[in-house]
């Protein structure tokens, strides 16, 4: 991966369990504490790269597209981090929030984005952080209605290892994240 992987890491949390971690991380997500939400997994963020507009069907695939086709999305907002633990392991994390005109429209589009293989919102092109040919898999993922938002969070490994279990937790923290 380019950039500096090279450092330690300080850890916010020394001994504590993955769910422990989890639980402290969620809670600094809900402050909006990236720095600090990252840091509870022993990780800091590398990179980040942003986007806003509102062509939903643009970056939108399968069956989220054709629900989107009926029910208009308001905005679009995507964004994209790098983070790593700064022994070689890093992860890249997408999170796109689509804001609807009713709460029941994002539920809507929850309910179909949330089946594996029915279609997706696009996260932004890993090439945007110099990470050529990371594709996300749509198996580290979550997301959740905020409002009349949907929030989706895909993370993937991009350097050495970072487990499954990480990669879950950091998707599932990363939906309370409040608009970036």
């Amino acid at each position: 991966m380019p950039g500096n992987l090279a450092g330690d890491v300080a850890d916010s949390l020394p001994g504590r369990s993955l769910k422990a971690r989890k639980a402290e991380a969620e809670k600094s997500a809900k402050r909006g504490r990236k720095k600090e939400t990252f840091s509870r997994f022993k990780l800091k963020q590398l990179k980040e790269a942003m986007e806003r507009e509102g062509d939903c069907l643009l970056n939108s695939t399968g069956r989220v597209r054709e629900y989107l086709a009926r029910h208009r999305c308001t905005s679009l907002h995507r964004n994209l981090f790098a983070v790593g633990d700064g022994h070689g392991n890093a992860a890249v994390l997408s999170i796109a929030r689509v804001g609807f005109p009713k709460k029941s429209d994002a539920e809507g589009c929850e309910k179909v984005e949330e089946v594996q293989g029915s279609g997706d919102i696009k996260p932004l092109g890993a090439a945007l952080l110099g990470l050529d040919g990371v594709k996300f898999s749509g198996h580290h993922f979550q997301s959740r209605v905020d409002g009349r938002a949907m929030v989706v969070a895909e993370t993937e490994t991009v350097a050495g290892k970072v487990d499954p279990g990480t990669l879950d937790a950091l998707a599932d923290v990363s939906v309370w994240f409040p608009k970036l």
